[in-house]
C-alpha cells in the first residue's frame, strides 16, 4: 500500500548538499505538507508514494534552493545608474542622493518584486535584504512566497527610514514583533557600517540583540580606506565592534576584504559568519576576501550578491563561479574552493550564516522543501562527467527550470507563477524614466 504525499519529484541527479559531498542518481524526493519527507532511489519511491503532483524530471538535477545572504534588493531600480566608480564616490555622490529623492514604500514594493522575479528565475529561494522600509520588503517577500531574512537598516543620520539610530532600532523591534510569527520570515538588525553607526547605538543593538536572539548584519572592512580611517581614530572596525560587544555567532559581517592576524583571530573567537560579495568588491575595487584563508580558520563563509547597483545582477550561479575562481587567484592554490564547497557556501552555508540552518539549505528529511531543478540537457552542459562541476563553472543560471519554496511552485517551466513579469517590467522601465529625469549625472 502506498503513502499520499503532496508531491513526488523523480530526477536524474540529486545534490543534496551534505557532509559526504553526494551526488544521487536516478533518486526521487517526496514532499509533504511544505517539507522533505523523503529521498529515495526512484523505483522505491514509486512502489511506496502515490502523490497529487507527480514530476518525472529526466536530465534534470534538483538541488537546494540558493541563498542569497546579503544584498539590497529594492535597488535593483538603480541597476546601471552610476558605475566605474569607487565605493565611497559611488555612494556619496550618487547613490545616497538618488535615494533621497526617490526611494519611498512604493519603490521599495517595486524593487523587490524586480529582485524577488530575478532571483527566483535564476534559483534563488532565500535572501537577505537591508534597505529602507523593511516592513514593506518582508510583505512583499511574504506575499510572493519568497524566504527572506530583512535587515532593518539603522544609521546615524536621517534616512527615508529613520531620522537617526535610536528610531532605526525602535522600528526593528516592531518589525521583529510583526513578522515574529512568519515562516517565511527572519528579522536582523542591520547597522549599516563601522563608519556611519556610533558606539551608542552598537551598544544599544548589542544587549537588544542578545535580549531578542536575532542576528546583525553590518558591512564591515570593506574598503582600505575604511579600515585606515579607522586605524587614525586609534581602532580598526573589528576590534571596536568586539570591544563595543556586538561580535558573536549571531553577527554576519559583510564584504570583509582587509584583514590582518588580529582581526582574523576576533573572528574565529567570537564564531562570526562571512558573507562573501566578490563580483560586487571586484566592480568596487574594495578588495579581495581571503576566503580560503576564513574556510581553513574555521569560520562559515556565505555568498551574497549585494544590489544590482553594484554587481549589477543577482545570479547567484555567477556569484559561485567568481568565488571559486577568485579564491584559487588570492590564495594562489587552484584547489581552494573546490566546486562543491562553493555550492555549499551558495546553500547550506547560506543558511548557517543566517541561522536557518535547521529549516533551508540543504535536501534533508523535515527541512523544508525549497528546490531547485536545473535542465542538464543542453550543449554547454555536455558531456557530464561531475554535476557539481558543471554547477560551479559553467552558465546555469538560464537553466532554472522549476523553483518551489516550502513545496509551493513559484517557477514552472522557466515561467514565473506568482508575478506578472510584463506588468513588473512595465513598472520599472517608470522608475527607469522617473529616476534619469531627476538624475543630473549622466
Amino acid at each position: 500500500m502506498t503513502s499520499q504525499v503532496d508531491s513526488l519529484l523523480h530526477a536524474r541527479w540529486i545534490v543534496p548538499v551534505d557532509e559526504a559531498q553526494s551526488v544521487l542518481e536516478y533518486h526521487s524526493i517526496a514532499i509533504d505538507q511544505g517539507k522533505i519527507l523523503d529521498i529515495l532511489p526512484t523505483d522505491q519511491a514509486r512502489e511506496r508514494y502515490s502523490a497529487k503532483h507527480e514530476q518525472t524530471l529526466d536530465d534534470q538535477l534538483l538541488m537546494p534552493g540558493l541563498i542569497n545572504a546579503h544584498g539590497h534588493a529594492a535597488m535593483s531600480l538603480f541597476r546601471g545608474l552610476a558605475d566605474d566608480l569607487a565605493l565611497m564616490t559611488w555612494l556619496q555622490e550618487h547613490i545616497w542622493p538618488a535615494e533621497g529623492a526617490f526611494v519611498s514604500p512604493e519603490f521599495v514594493r517595486d524593487g523587490t518584486q524586480l529582485a524577488i522575479a530575478e532571483m527566483l528565475k535564476s534559483g534563488t529561494t532565500c535572501f537577505s535584504d537591508m534597505y529602507f522600509y523593511p516592513d514593506v520588503a518582508a510583505e512583499t517577500a511574504s506575499d510572493l512566497g519568497m524566504r527572506a531574512q530583512i535587515c532593518c537598516p539603522i544609521l546615524d543620520f536621517p534616512t527615508p527610514w529613520a531620522k537617526d539610530a535610536d528610531e532605526g532600532i525602535h522600528k526593528a523591534i516592531e518589525v521583529h514583533a510583526t513578522q515574529r510569527h512568519n515562516a517565511l520570515i527572519s528579522i536582523a538588525f542591520g547597522p549599516h557600517a563601522p563608519y556611519t553607526v556610533s558606539d551608542e547605538p552598537l551598544k544599544k543593538i548589542a544587549s537588544i540583540q542578545e535580549e531578542l536572539q536575532i542576528p546583525v548584519q553590518m558591512h564591515v572592512h570593506e574598503t582600505a580606506f575604511e579600515v585606515a580611517e579607522a586605524e587614525e581614530n586609534g581602532q580598526r572596525p573589528i576590534a571596536r565592534l568586539s570591544k563595543l560587544g556586538l561580535l558573536g555567532p549571531n553577527f554576519q559581517a559583510v564584504h570583509v576584504t582587509q584583514l590582518n592576524d588580529e582581526d582574523l583571530s576576533l573572528l574565529v573567537q567570537h564564531n562570526v559568519k562571512v558573507i562573501h560579495c566578490p563580483e560586487s568588491n571586484l566592480k568596487l575595487a574594495s578588495g579581495f576576501c581571503p576566503v580560503d584563508k576564513l574556510i581553513r580558520s574555521g569560520i562559515t563563509v556565505a555568498l551574497g550578491t549585494d544590489g544590482a547597483a553594484s554587481n549589477n545582477d543577482l545570479d547567484m550561479f555567477g556569484e559561485m563561479q567568481t568565488a571559486a575562481q577568485l579564491a584559487k587567484a588570492v590564495s594562489g592554490d587552484a584547489s581552494s574552493v573546490p566546486a562543491y564547497e562553493a555550492i555549499k557556501m551558495a546553500s547550506l552555508k547560506g543558511a548557517e550564516a543566517l541561522g536557518l540552518e535547521k529549516i533551508t539549505g540543504s535536501l534533508e528529511i523535515g527541512k523544508a522543501a525549497d528546490i531547485i531543478a536545473i535542465d542538464m540537457s543542453q550543449p554547454e552542459t555536455q558531456p557530464v562527467y561531475h554535476p557539481t562541476s558543471q554547477l560551479v563553472y559553467t552558465r546555469m543560471a538560464d537553466k532554472v527550470k522549476h523553483v518551489w519554496v516550502n513545496g509551493k511552485m513559484l517557477v514552472r517551466d522557466g515561467i514565473l507563477t506568482q508575478i506578472d513579469i510584463e506588468k513588473l517590467k512595465q513598472k520599472a522601465r517608470q522608475w527607469g524614466e522617473k529616476i534619469r529625469a531627476g538624475d543630473s549625472h549622466d
